[in-house]
């Protein structure tokens, strides 16, 4: 099939475009710049070259988002600018990937993309929402970032099922070519729900032997959401194999 990826130079977009390929699709990846092969320029904040960028795509793979920025513009205005763009009479299939926990996590970026989600939905297109959990590097940057010194620290309670970004790819690859979910949500994560203090055990001995692991408590809604499991997936997901301390080890 004919299939766009949104944020195809992004983490997820550059395994996912050639998993794609490799399942024998025409992948077109759209990013901003444009860059990479089939790299087509477009604008999800403004709207600029968007209707080109998705002309006559059977499948729009939409991971593009912005959590650095405003992802209100980005995640929702953009995805509504997207829908907009699409050819209704040949898009077969429309997969929104998002975040495990948007619709329980207290967080302005959590409620933009559950928003997004929710244009998705009201579009009228063939939909599957797909919620995956954090990616292993993502959980990497921030014990890096969390390292005071000798001394890493991390939320009391907290807890996160990690995702090899690989697997996550190759689980989008089979929602592709499948039947569109409606307004049924379909998760995916890792193999282990793992507490924030085993994540950072494990990335200590693995990276920083040196580093001593500090569990504190931390006030506020936020937090109270992680200690309850708000980015853990429901009993129904399905889950890659890779666990975190394979990442590490590789």
């Amino acid at each position: 099939m004919d299939v766009v990826v949104t944020g195809g130079t992004g983490r997820l977009g550059r395994v996912l475009v050639p998993s794609l390929q490799a399942a024998g699709h025409q992948v077109r990846q759209v990013s901003r710049r444009g860059t990479g092969p089939g790299g087509v320029r477009a604008d999800l904040a403004t709207g600029r070259d968007l209707a080109t960028a998705v002309r006559g795509a059977e499948v729009v793979v939409h991971a593009a988002t912005d959590p650095r920025g405003n992802p209100w513009q980005v995640d929702v205005a953009g995805t509504r600018r997207l829908v907009q763009a699409l050819d209704r009479d040949r898009l077969r299939h429309l997969v929104h990937v998002s975040i495990v926990g948007v619709d329980r996590v207290p967080w302005n970026y959590y409620r933009a993309k559950f928003a997004a989600e929710q244009v998705a939905l009201a579009s009228g297109l063939p939909v599957t929402i797909v919620r995956i959990t954090q990616w292993h590097d993502f959980v990497d940057d921030m014990l890096g970032t969390a390292r005071r010194g000798p001394v890493l620290i991390v939320p009391m309670g907290w807890s996160a099922a990690p995702v090899d970004v690989g697997e996550a790819a190759g689980f989008l690859t089979e929602v592709v070519a499948g039947a569109p979910s409606g307004g049924e949500v379909v998760e995916f994560g890792g193999p282990e729900d793992l507490s924030a203090a085993d994540l950072a055990h494990a990335w200590v001995a693995a990276r920083e032997p040196s580093v001593r692991v500090v569990a504190t408590p931390l006030p506020g809604r936020l937090s109270a959401a992680f200690r309850e499991g708000g980015v853990l997936p429901g009993p129904q997901a399905a889950r890659g194999r890779v666990t975190y301390a394979e990442h590490l080890r590789s």
